[in-house]
């Protein structure tokens, strides 16, 4: 039996050699690098991760010590050490192991986590909660240099108190060249400072000069800040221990023998610690080394081809990204902004053609917003181009910073609606009811590539604030023979006069579709509203749903606070007194699967719309 297969909970890490984590460490990769070519899922950070997460269940006692990983997508180590091997072996899968931390598969899992920059927020939470209830137990929280780019992270940090002593953060930093920091002189002084002896040995000095009122503080002043000179001088200089921390490091983030070393020393240090960790995103398969960015999420790939995703051309995001780039080359006060994610929104292209008006601002989804309002009160046309479960994170500024001052600011809403086996944490489900509820916004769903050309391009030459959202993927053949009609909405009419309406948007328009060649089949037959522009509510397409008896909303979002309802709301002022049933999802929080069992799971499919048209019209 593999040494892999032997693993059921983290006690069973703490009785192997270092030499055995070394090949523990280097089965996991393998296994990784297997499961997400055949399942999907976030490679490139997983495999960087691998030898930080061994030391920190070889020191720590989980789940009795917390273990907060930021973003989430580099927990499925954790999860092979916390008894989920057979469970990953199905990642992202219906009744696998979800790809993001998931407190209900886990005790070991403390937080839901599919966001980035909170991890240390949630951490001193936690473990502020201990230090009050005298729990000696540590919180140690595992962040990537990546999100140190948004702010939260520093408003968690503006927080701390240098007097907790449970807190550990770990800076997963894989953009530095560890050939820079870590020589030997490095190496000596960080095994002196996290050395038993030189902490026991500070902390007395430390206390004596303090009891010298006189000239105590003016020495301890002065060691302070020549330690601080000479370890800027060694380490390339640290804001962290401004900010509160007892920093340690650079270390070698791939040396388990050294990692296990510095947690053990730490956990006695009397501060909150941050052990900076240098790492390579993908260690352990060298396509992933070579190319980080094109393994970070990942489609199932064939290990030879490699990840097919890294050119996918024929996609929602693609299209928006090539169309906004022949839209540009004729009105340079077009900008466009990502938070971290210009090759995951399409806006690769426009970085390319047009560097100067392309602003990527980090994973800081509040000032993209507020930035982008910014742009547009100096007379520029900002592009803000993001995922919809991001989007969420700057609820205040669309109000605030957009829609009370009106400002001519356009969303490029990517991944709406069901997103498959992101999970909970990623669906994009609430865009549509966050917006209705700001209000002022002009927002458009389009079910194809030319209607996505096509709305762009009028959303553009569009005043105020407006938004444009599309599904994960690429269009459907049925989908794409429908074309753009340029219409607020289209009427969909069966061959014969009907008393039944489904109403829908976007991709569902597909399953409506299909939901009404099932009814014809059993020899009923309903009419399709297909709305285009959502936001205002158009009083054209109200005008024609009150004239069917039985209406069906089908919506690829929340219900409460839905377009289903507020289209309800507005039919009813006009006298509407039919019967009017919504099919949409009670909850944003659906689990993984693929869009096909989410559909169902939400009753959103053909057969189910079909079967809830026909239960309607008795």
């Amino acid at each position: 039996m593999s040494l892999l297969e032997s693993i059921k909970s983290p006690a069973d890490i703490k009785i192997l050699s270092f030499p055995q984590l070394e090949k523990l460490a280097e089965e996991i990769r393998l296994f990784l690098i297997d499961t997400t070519s055949r399942n999907g899922g976030h490679l490139a950070s997983n495999l960087g991760v691998v030898d930080i997460t061994l030391a920190l269940h070889y020191c720590f006692n989980c789940p009795e010590d917390d273990i907060v990983f930021d973003v989430g997508h580099q927990c499925y180590t954790h999860k092979i050490i916390t008894g989920r091997f057979e469970e990953l072996k199905r990642l992202r899968k219906r009744g696998g192991a979800a790809g993001f931390p998931k407190p209900a598969e886990s005790g070991s899992d403390p937080f839901y986590v599919g966001h980035s920059s909170t991890s240390i927020s949630s951490a001193l939470g936690l473990a502020e909660a201990k230090a009050l209830k005298g729990d000696g137990s540590h919180v140690v929280a595992i962040i990537g240099d990546g999100a140190f780019s948004g702010g939260m992270a520093y408003e968690a940090i503006n927080n701390l108190k240098p007097s907790l002593k449970n807190l550990i953060v770990v800076l997963n930093d894989n953009e530095m060249s560890i050939s820079k920091s870590v020589g030997s002189l490095a190496r000596y002084l960080l095994e002196l400072r996290t050395s038993a002896g030189y902490l026991s040995n500070k902390k007395r000095v430390q206390d004596f000069l303090e009891k010298r009122h006189v000239i105590g503080p003016f020495i301890i002043d002065t060691i302070l800040k020549s330690k601080s000179a000479l370890r800027r001088a060694i380490y390339n200089g640290t804001l962290f221990e401004e900010l509160g921390f007892n920093y340690i490091g650079p270390v070698n983030g791939h040396d388990i023998g050294e990692l296990c070393s510095i947690f053990e020393n730490v956990k006695s240090m009397n501060s909150p610690i941050l052990v900076h960790a240098i790492t390579v995103k993908g260690k352990g398969f060298i396509p992933a080394e070579v190319n980080p960015g094109a393994y970070h999420g990942v489609g199932k790939f064939d290990l030879d081809a490699g990840n097919p995703d890294i050119s996918l051309a024929d996609s929602y995001s693609n299209c928006f990204g090539r169309r906004l780039v022949q839209l540009a080359e004729s009105d340079e006060k077009i900008c466009a902004i990502t938070a971290a994610m210009k090759y995951g929104t399409g806006l690769q292209y426009f970085y390319k053609k047009y560097p100067d008006r392309f602003f990527d601002v980090g994973i800081a989804e509040q000032h993209a917003v507020t930035f982008a309002a910014g742009l547009a009160k100096g007379g520029m046309k900002p592009v803000f181009s993001v995922y919809s479960t991001f989007l969420q994170r700057a609820f205040d500024q669309l109000y605030q910073d957009v829609m009370l001052g009106s400002e001519d600011v356009l969303l490029a809403i990517d991944r709406a609606g069901l997103v498959g086996d992101d999970g909970e944490t990623h669906q994009g489900l609430l865009d549509v009811a966050m917006l209705g509820e700001i209000g002022g916004f002009t927002l458009c769903s389009p079910a194809n590539y030319a209607e996505l050309e096509y709305w762009l391009e009028e959303l553009l030459k569009t005043k105020g604030p407006r938004a444009l959202r599309y599904p994960r993927g690429h269009e459907s053949e049925r989908l794409k023979a429908f074309g753009c009609s340029k219409n607020t909405f289209d009427l969909i009419k069966n061959s014969k006069p009907c008393k039944n309406l489904i109403i829908t948007y976007g991709r569902e328009l597909e399953q409506a579709l299909a939901a009404c060649d099932i009814l014809e089949a059993d020899k009923e037959s309903a009419d399709i509203l297909k709305l285009n522009r959502l936001l205002p509510v158009d009083a054209g397409a109200l005008f024609e749903a009150a004239k069917y008896e039985n209406i069906l909303f089908a919506e690829e979002g929340v219900r409460v606070g839905g377009l289903a309802e507020t289209f309800l709301l507005r039919l009813s002022a006009l006298g509407f007194k039919g019967k009017y049933t919504i099919i949409a999802a009670e909850s944003p929080a659906v689990s993984c699967g693929s869009i096909e069992e989410q559909l169902r799971d939400l009753a959103l499919d053909a057969d189910s719309l079909a079967i809830a048209v026909k239960a309607a019209a008795k």
